[in-house]
C-alpha cells in the first residue's frame, strides 16, 4: 500500500498558521458557530519546527481577542494505549453492567466563558491501534460513551515519515477526517517570535547571519544533535543559566546542536566583545558603528534585546532611532521591524526621530 502523500496540502509558516487558526476560531466564537461544525485540524511538520508552540500562541491570541479563558489539554498520543483514551472499565453499582471511567483528559471546564483546545500531539507516532481510537474523537468528538464538551476545539499534530522520526502511516479513514496543514520553518517568523520571547541575542544574531542553520531539513542526517527552532531555544536557555558565557556552556550547546554548528556559533559569539556598549547607544553617548555583516547582525540583535528590557523609556528609544540613521538601511530596517514586533509601534510614532526615519527610509520599510 502506498504511503499517503503531503505534497497536495498547503504549507504555512508558523506565523501564518497562528493567524489562520486564530481567525478561524475567533470568527466561530463571534458568530456563535459550534466548534463541532469545524473540521478537526492536522498539523504536519519536522521535529521542533514549532507546532506545539503555535497552538499555545493560538490559545493566547484567542484569549486576548475574545476575553474567554483558553485552556490547552496537551495529549502525547505516543505514550497512550487505546484504553487510556476510552477509560478503565469497571462495574456499575448493581454490578450488572460494565461502565468506563472517564479519562482525566476529558475532564474539561464547560463554562460559557471558557474555550478548551484538545491538542493530540504526536498522532503520527502513535501505534495504529491508538490512531484508530482517535477516529471518533476527531470526527464525532466522542470516544465510547465519553463526549467532548461543545466548547472544545480538536487539533492534532505529528511528524512526517520523511523526517526520520517515529512515524506510522496514517490510515486513510483517519486522514479523511482531518483538515491537513503543513508547517514549515521560516526565519522571519521565528525571528519575530524569538525577539518578543527573550531568546538570547547571541542566538538571534547568529541565526540572522546564518539563517540556513535554523533547522536541518534538507539532507537529514542520523546525528543525535541537530538544529531546530526547539534546540536553539534550549541553547538560549542554557546560555542564560551560564550567565551568557558561551565557553562554560559549550559542552551543552554541542549536545543540543552538534559539534560542527556549535564551533561556528562559539567563534561567532566572540564578535559581541567588540561591539559598542549597547547602554551607551540608548543613552545617546555613542555613534560608532561596527563594520562587517556579522558584527552588524550582532549589534541589531543586542539592541533589540535591550529595547525589550527597557521598553518603558521613550528617551532611550529615541536615542536608538537616532543611532539607526548611521546603520546601513537594511540593518536599520531589521531593527525597526524588531521594535514593532515588541509592541513599540505606538511609542515609535510619538518619536520625532522615527517620523524623520520614516520620511527618509519609508520606501524600504514599505518594501
Amino acid at each position: 500500500m502506498n504511503q499517503l502523500s503531503s505534497t497536495n496540502i498547503p504549507t504555512l509558516s508558523v506565523d501564518n498558521c497562528i493567524d489562520t487558526l486564530t481567525s478561524l476560531y475567533e470568527n466561530a466564537i463571534n458568530k456563535n458557530i459550534p466548534f463541532k461544525s469545524i473540521p478537526s485540524l492536522m498539523l504536519w511538520g519536522a521535529p521542533g519546527v514549532g507546532k506545539s508552540q503555535a497552538i499555545r500562541q493560538v490559545a493566547k491570541r484567542l484569549q486576548d481577542a475574545t476575553g474567554k479563558k483558553c485552556n490547552v489539554t496537551d495529549v502525547r498520543l505516543l505514550l497512550f494505549n487505546p484504553i487510556d483514551l476510552r477509560g478503565i472499565p469497571t462495574a456499575n453499582v448493581d454490578k450488572t453492567l460494565a461502565i468506563w471511567l472517564k479519562p482525566q483528559i476529558f475532564q474539561m471546564d464547560e463554562s460559557e466563558g471558557v474555550v478548551n483546545i484538545l491538542f493530540l500531539d504526536e498522532i503520527s507516532a502513535a501505534p495504529q491501534s491508538v490512531q484508530a481510537a482517535a477516529y471518533q474523537i476527531t470526527l464525532d468528538r466522542i470516544i465510547g460513551e465519553h463526549k467532548l464538551p461543545d466548547n472544545c476545539i480538536v487539533i492534532a499534530a505529528g511528524n512526517r515519515v520523511t523526517d526520520k522520526s517515529v512515524a506510522y502511516k496514517m490510515p486513510r479513514a483517519l486522514a479523511n477526517r482531518l483538515c491537513h496543514l503543513e508547517i514549515e520553518s521560516n526565519f522571519e517568523s521565528w525571528q519575530r517570535w524569538a525577539v518578543t520571547n527573550g531568546i538570547s541575542p547571541k542566538v538571534v544574531g547568529f541565526l540572522s547571519f546564518r539563517q540556513d542553520y535554523l533547522i536541518e531539513n534538507e539532507n537529514i542526517s542520523d546525528d543525535l544533535a541537530f538544529t531546530t527552532p526547539r534546540s536553539w531555544e534550549m541553547v538560549s536557555n542554557v546560555l542564560k543559566l551560564h550567565g551568557d558565557n558561551v565557553d562554560s556552556a559549550y559542552p551543552l550547546i554541542c549536545g543540543l546542536i552538534g559539534k560542527g554548528v556549535a564551533v561556528e556559533f562559539s567563534s561567532w559569539c566572540r564578535i559581541f566583545a567588540t561591539l559598542p556598549k549597547i547602554e551607551d547607544i540608548f543613552m545617546g553617548k555613542c555613534n560608532t558603528v561596527p563594520k562587517g555583516t556579522d558584527a552588524l547582525y550582532a549589534l541589531v540583535s543586542s539592541m533589540s534585546a535591550y529595547a525589550r528590557e527597557h521598553d518603558d523609556s521613550i528617551y532611550q528609544l529615541e536615542n536608538s532611532i537616532n543611532y539607526a540613521f548611521n546603520l546601513p538601511s537594511d540593518y536599520a530596517f531589521v531593527l525597526v521591524k524588531n521594535y514593532i514586533a515588541l509592541g513599540l509601534r505606538e511609542k515609535l510614532m510619538s518619536s520625532p526621530s522615527f517620523v524623520k526615519f520614516i520620511s527618509t527610509k519609508g520606501k524600504l520599510l514599505n518594501g
